[in-house]
Parts: C-alpha cells; structure tokens; sequence
C-alpha cells in the first residue's frame, strides 16, 4: 500500500455531495451511484454517517454488493467527557460488519476546539486518539478526517501536527488533510504538505480533502499529491456543499493521464467516466454540464472553422487528449461561425459527404419549414446553415436537428408520422375549494401509416398536452418512446425588435432513459409552434437514432 506512484481514490459524493443545495439521495440513489462508483474501480467509498438520518441508515442496513471498492462509514470521534467505548456516535460505526474502513473527523485548528467545540486543547487531542485507538482492533481501517487543518496550520501549526500525532500514534491508517472553508491556494497546500512529511508522518499515510470556496479544489488536491500524499477525496462532478467539493472528474484523469500516476482505475475504466458522470445526473434529474472539463459535451466541441481545419490536420491542435481516453466524443459544431471545414468534418462524423447533399433536395426539406427567406436562394449546405442560424436556429448546441435536416435531405429519414391538424385550449378557472388552476387540452388529427388517428390530451401547459395526445397515438405504433423524456425545455426570443411578434426559438434535451442524450430546436413567432418543432425533432430522432431505423 506504500507503493509511491500509487494515489487511493475516495469518493464522499454520498455524504458530501447529499449536503449540496437541492440534493436529497435516498437509500436507493446512494446505492445505484455506489454501484457506479465500485465498476469504475474507486478505492473507498463513504456510505455516509450511520446514526445520523433514516436514510444513511437504511442504506449500511441493507448495503449494496461492492465488489473492487471498500464501503465506508464516516463519523466523528467520541464527545468530550466519554470514554471512546462508551460513546453511542463512535460504536455506531462499529454496528455494520459490512464496512471496509472508518473516517471519523476531529478538530485540529485550536480556535476550533476552544470556540466551536469548547472543550480543552489536550481533551480534543485524546479525543482523537482514544477513538482511534478504540476502532483500529474492531474495523479493517481507522481514517482521521483532520478538518480545518491547513486555516490551523497556518495559525499554530505545533497543534496541528500534534492532532495528526494523536491519530498517526494510535494507528489511523490515513490522516486526511481538510482545507474545509476552501480558501487555501495551491501553493500554501504543497509548503504545508511538505512540512508535514518533512514532521515525520509519511506522504503514504496522507490524505487530501479540498473544498471549491476559491475555485482551487482540483489544483490543490493535485499539489497535495505532488508534495506526497496519497489519498485524494473528492466527489463526483464536484457535488458539496456551498461551492462543492474537489471534482473527481477531473482529478482522476488528470492523475492517470497528465501525471502519471497509478490507481485502482484501469484505462479500460477510465473510458467509463463520461458514464459515470451522468449516471450521477440521471438520479439527481441535472443537465449534465456541458462545458466540464473532460467529460462534458462541449469538452472537445470545435466551432470556428480556423480551429476545425486544423482539427482535421491533427486533433492535438485543439485537443490536450484523445476524448476516447475518458469515454468522451469529438464534436465538430455547425453554426454560422462554420466554414467549409466544418461542415465536412461534421458529415465525416455522420458517415456522409458534402457532395452528396444537393441543392435542390435542401430546398425540398426548406420549403417545409417556415422561414422568411425564399428557399431557391440556397446555394449549398453551408450557406443554408448561416441562413437558418440567422432565422433563430442555433444547431451548435442542437445536433440532432442539424442531422435530421441532412438526412432529410438525402431521403434517409422516413415520415413517421404527419401532423394533420391540432387545437388547444387552456382554461383558467377555480377549482373546488376556491384555488385557481389552469388546465390545458389538445386535440389532434394525425397519419400513421396510412391510417388517421385522432386523440385528446390533457397537460400542464400547451406544450405538455400536445405531447399527452401525440404519445397516445405514436406507442402503439412505435412502443419504444414510452420511455422518450424531455429532459429540458428552453425558451429563448432571438428577434426583440418585434414585441409579441418576435421570433421564438424552442430547445429540447429528450433522453431515452438509457443514457442517449439528443437536442433539437424550434423556431417561429408562436412559441407553441417553435415547440411542436422541437417536438417532433425529437421523436423522429429518437426512432431514426435508437428505433425504427
């Protein structure tokens, strides 16, 4: 376990990451992201805190099968005025055989014990020791979180050393360095690093726990790593409390990848990041980010054509890693900053050629659309791109519309259905008990297959009712969009020169629940419009793409 080109990987997004802002996993979330976490390879994992909510508990009672990482349990040392073995809190841990390792916390910055603890400088450093003393025998492995130890390093680092001393002593396999408010730079992280091995408690016994407060997370837990230690905690993508913890996301790769360090995750795994990332998204119901640093999809997205031609020549112009390492994809993004280059990397991408597009199938698929410029003014490809982009389409971010709107043209999407006609009504009225409430219906008449359908839905807005009653029709023809979801819905004016009249432009993310994410967009002065063309964008994607084919 000293081997020193070998970092360990300790995940806290189920502790940690369930004090964020608007997070609540239960028992059943914390287990699916365990599961996640064990295939990618992580080292520990921290469950959370038994005996401190029914949800934590219920989790280490029934914990899930992990079959390369260690689960463990976090919690604090004994109160001031108990014995180690008779402190609820501290045996509570010991009460799940289960476990692979212990964390508990303790204080080691003085003006934390004498003003939030309010107990004596010598009865927290036995604090420390007796708990770890007391678990060690009982437990595969004793952890010390030092919280607050680089602000109580820096004001009296002889009490600092001496809370690592009380643990280190009594046989705490890590001692977990916190900066816990987040405000430490990475230089302070590698001088203090460095003093503490220079102490004698070995980099192979060190951890490293940083917070987002300066923006510094990553770059510390990387510092930390250079000056010696060998333990990196952190969460995935970020997750914490106020401005989140060190991303592991970024971390991991960074490690394997740029430093050339060694863990429990494979290349092979390492593909798996982009997975794992919004595997944690699907349970908290998040757009994933699109511009985080290695896993996001505009992490390796080209726009401007001097960039794509280069890109073209040598991906490593514009690219600090093969995207294939971490599981991500090279984007080639059409828009009316493209050029040329552009367009033709992006057909590359879709197994297409340029030449094969022909101007008078565009201005077939254009005069469908209702747009303001006269069709047969298109010359090719690239110039029917800036024109729709001008009208209010964005295909930089909605590539699944932009690929429609070629194969569409090379005749290689199907009509899956046609929208006939539809209607809409919403009513705002109250309800039996006084309360207003507004409730939508639509009607619709639609062809599916040769035959008409006409159907009733009702929703929470236009937009929802539509779908209620296009959905009712489509499944029986095409049962897999049961599991279609609109994951995100954007509305944006792109004209504000005209009031009421201006331009709308609609965005949806669908996602089929198996992980595929697509986005298509919708433009027009009536927003209900824009969206039935997002819509319907979106279905026929998710039956050319992962359906009917």
């Amino acid at each position: 376990m000293t081997n020193s080109n070998r970092v360990y990987i300790y995940d806290t997004t189920l502790r940690d990451g369930a004090q964020t802002q608007g997070v609540d996993f239960s028992a059943a979330d914390k287990a699916k992201i365990a599961r996640e976490l064990d295939a990618l390879g992580i080292d520990y994992i921290e469950g959370g805190w038994p005996g401190a909510n029914p949800t934590d508990d219920t989790f280490f009672a029934d914990p899930p099968k992990l079959s390369r990482s260690r689960l463990t349990a976090f919690g604090m040392t004994r109160r001031a005025g108990r014995s180690a073995a008779n402190d609820p809190g501290l045996n509570a841990l010991l009460a799940h055989p289960s476990l692979g390792a212990v964390t508990m916390v303790g204080k080691s910055w003085d003006f934390q014990v004498t003003v939030a603890l309010g107990v004596e400088l010598d009865e927290n450093l036995r604090m420390i020791g007796e708990s770890v003393a007391h678990l060690k025998p009982r437990v595969p492995e004793v952890m010390y979180d030092a919280e607050h130890f680089f602000d109580g390093y820096k004001r009296n680092p002889e009490y600092a050393l001496k809370a690592l001393r009380a643990a280190y002593d009594n046989g705490a396999r890590w001692m977990v360095l916190c900066d816990t408010n987040g405000g430490s730079l990475p230089e302070d992280i590698t001088r203090i690093v460095g003093e503490v091995v220079a102490a004698g408690i070995p980099g192979s016994h060190l951890g490293i726990h940083c917070h987002n407060d300066s923006e510094n997370a990553v770059a510390n837990s990387l510092a930390a790593v250079r000056a010696g230690v060998r333990q990196v905690q952190g969460t995935i993508n970020g997750l914490g409390e106020r401005c989140g913890n060190a991303n592991l996301i970024s971390i991991i790769p960074n490690l394997m990848l740029k430093m050339g360090f060694e863990t429990n995750i494979a290349p092979a795994d390492l593909k798996n990041l982009v997975r794992v990332s919004r595997a944690l998204d699907e349970v908290l119901d998040r757009t994933p980010n699109r511009s985080q640093p290695y896993v996001g999809r505009s992490a390796f997205a080209h726009k401007g054509g001097l960039h794509v031609s280069a890109v073209a020549k040598d991906p490593s112009c514009y690219e600090h890693i093969d995207p294939a390492l971490v599981g991500n994809v090279r984007q080639i993004v059409v828009s009316d900053q493209a050029g040329r280059s552009n367009m033709v990397a992006r057909m590359t991408d879709l197994g297409l050629e340029m030449e094969a597009v022909s101007r008078d199938s565009l201005v077939r698929v254009v005069e469908q659309m209702q747009v303001s410029f006269d069709p047969r003014e298109v010359t090719d490809l690239v110039d029917l791109v800036k024109r729709l982009e001008h009208e209010g389409y964005a295909y930089d971010t909605a590539t699944a519309s932009f690929e429609l709107l070629v194969r569409r043209a090379l005749g290689q999407v199907k009509r899956y259905f046609t929208l006939d006609r539809y209607r809409v009504i919403d009513e705002r009225r109250r309800n039996a008990i006084g309360q207003w409430v507004t409730l939508s219906e639509a009607t619709i008449k639609v062809e599916v297959g040769g035959s008409e359908y006409m159907e009733v839905g009702e929703g929470d807005g236009p937009v929802h009712a539509f779908d209620t009653a296009l959905r009712k029709v489509l499944t029986g023809a095409y049962p897999q969009l049961a599991a279609l979801e609109l994951a995100d819905y954007r509305v944006r004016i792109v004209e504000s020169t005209a009031g009421t009249g201006a331009r709308t432009r609609v965005t949806i993310e669908s996602t089929d629940g198996k992980g595929n994410r697509w986005t298509t967009v919708g433009v027009h002065t009536n927003v209900l419009e824009a969206s039935l063309e997002a819509l319907q964008d979106s279905i026929a994607y998710m039956l050319y793409r992962f359906g009917e084919g």
